[in-house]
């Protein structure tokens, strides 16, 4: 940023000051972390993230207040996509126009798109020639029917994986176990519509979500085998590969990333047991679930292969439904351990942000009259990534990353940090060490890693003269460039006890004169952008 400027005078004294033990965080946020986990509650009254603006404090001083300037916009080339609506498609198929208007207004809390067909066969047409992500059917209905419709569907490669409820007034166990002998995920009579559609309709859908991004491999030497096993599984939803043995199956792994495996055990070249074993010697396929299918019936031979690794152990011949509600069990426990762990690991990231939030806070207690500078910047940085199209996700690593874009500063001493008057050149060293002990800091956090880009080169320059590593134009991580914008706004228009906040014009007319140089050209844009739909936004608020 505009760092000519730190040498200013600053005619205040600090407002507060924090011991300076606090020097290194990882120690404290280890220490935070113990204490979370033993039930102790952390808190910290009255304070807010925020921090000191170094470089920027009196550039008021350096300009005359003059009429806002004209901006030219120019299209933004960000690295960005546009996020995929989620909203699922859901195709109603009833006889009666009364009983499709009525599911589809049950079906509006899921905010899915529906679509409706008035029989069996244009149903089946909409199926085929529309992305489709669950079809609720009648099953009594002229021409063709709800079952022949569930039963066409499934013989369809291109519909076999497509979920379907059945939706009838037929309530007797023989109408139901054709409903699903034809292939229906779910029945459901119309009476208990009301009650329990959306929630069938939820469950469906999540199963089909998680069975579609599965991977299966089937190893078997039988043809036939190989055929009716991939048959059974595709249409529960799953993608299936095959091979004809071990050897051929520990060939492929490295391009399947299967997440189940289904071997026979005897095969020519290499057999189960040799394929169960190699797999388990390996780190990157031990973890994945080996089943058996075998017509060997032998306790002794079950007891071994479930001692190499087997998860589970199915004889010849099976019936395929059965083995495709083995395989889902299996998946879902699968599926539910990464849940577990993947909630373990968001809580423990979300205890890592609320120490660093508590320390950052701290830090920024030292001058209160800095605080919410923190909050302001990740809340601007958060819109501009939401404007370049970026997904949820983005925008919160971005929103994260703003507000500790200075948590580096926790290393700067006190007689530095809040120094009143002008610094020397070795102070002012001291302070431009700041990106890179937040970096430091950052660096053992593995879920921050990403972050880490912001904090590092936050300081850094299009012309390449910022700080610490001079790298310059597209070098610069595109968050860290936009943090820099944002940064640089609210430091210009806050209040400070030796100067009041810029006006926006005059603040918009330093920012558009630091382009190219300063600051990114496309952020500058991407930010004039996300102000004035903040405008918009407060006029008709």
């Amino acid at each position: 940023m505009f760092d000519h400027e730190i040498n200013s005078r600053r005619r205040h004294q600090p407002a507060s000051s924090v011991t300076d033990y606090i020097s290194q965080l990882a120690p404290v946020v280890q220490c935070l972390t113990r204490w979370a986990r033993a039930g102790v509650e952390l808190k910290l009254q009255g304070i807010r993230a925020d921090n000191r603006d170094v470089g920027l404090s009196d550039i008021a001083e350096k300009y005359e207040y003059g009429p806002q300037i004209e901006h030219t916009r120019r299209p933004m080339a960000l690295e960005y996509m546009k996020p995929h609506n989620d909203a699922p498609r859901i195709l109603v198929v009833d006889d009666s126009t009364a009983v499709r208007r009525g599911l589809t207004k049950l079906l509006e809390p899921l905010g899915a798109e529906t679509l409706e067909a008035a029989d069996g066969r244009y149903g089946f047409d909409l199926a085929m020639r529309t992305a489709i992500d669950l079809v609720i059917s009648d099953v009594d209905m002229p021409g063709l029917d709800g079952i022949e419709l569930c039963r066409r569907l499934k013989a369809n490669s291109a519909t076999r994986s497509l979920p379907v409820i059945l939706h009838s007034s037929f309530s007797a166990e023989s109408d139901i176990e054709r409903g699903f002998q034809a292939g229906a995920s779910a029945y459901i009579t119309k009476h208990e519509s009301s009650a329990s559609l959306l929630e069938t309709v939820h469950r469906t859908l999540n199963r089909a979500r998680f069975q579609k991004d599965l991977s299966i491999l089937v190893v078997d030497d039988s043809r036939t085998i190989r055929r009716v096993v991939k048959t059974g599984l595709s249409e529960a939803g799953f993608h299936v590969e095959t091979a004809a043995d071990g050897q051929v199956a520990l060939d492929r792994l490295s391009a399947l990333s299967p997440d189940l495996i289904l071997s026979d055990i005897d095969m020519p070249v290499m057999n189960g047991f040799e394929l169960c074993r190699a797999l388990r010697a390996d780190s990157r396929t031990g973890d994945i679930p080996f089943v058996v299918m075998s017509a060997n019936n032998d306790r002794g031979t079950m007891k071994r292969m479930l001692q190499h690794g087997a998860a589970a152990y199915i004889t010849k011949p099976f019936n395929v439904d059965e083995l495709v509600i083995l395989t889902e069990r299996i998946l879902s426990d699968q599926y539910r351990l990464l849940l577990k762990e993947k909630e373990r690991l968001d809580f423990e990231q979300r205890l890592m942000l609320d120490s660093i939030s508590s320390l950052i806070s701290a830090l920024e207690a030292r001058d209160a009259y800095t605080r919410g500078h923190s909050e302001a910047v990740g809340r601007i940085v958060s819109g501009m990534v939401a404007l370049s199209g970026a997904g949820p996700e983005e925008i919160e690593r971005a929103t994260i990353g703003g507000r500790l874009h200075d948590i580096g500063k926790i290393g700067v001493r006190d007689a530095v940090l809040l120094k009143p008057g002008r610094l020397t050149d070795d102070e002012f060293n001291q302070i431009k060490q700041h990106p890179l002990i937040g970096a430091t800091i950052l660096a053992s956090i593995e879920s921050l890693a990403d972050i880490r880009d912001i904090v590092l080169s936050h300081h850094e320059r299009p012309d390449g003269k910022g700080y610490p590593n001079g790298i310059a134009g597209g070098r610069i991580p595109l968050t860290a460039r936009m943090t820099a914008v944002a940064d640089t706004f609210h430091a210009l228009t806050s209040d400070r006890p030796y100067r009041q906040g810029m006006p926006l014009d005059k603040a918009l007319e330093i920012i558009d004169s630091a382009r190219e140089t300063q600051l990114c050209p496309d952020c500058v844009d991407l930010f004039l952008d996300y102000l004035e739909k903040e405008e918009r936004h407060r006029h008709e608020g």
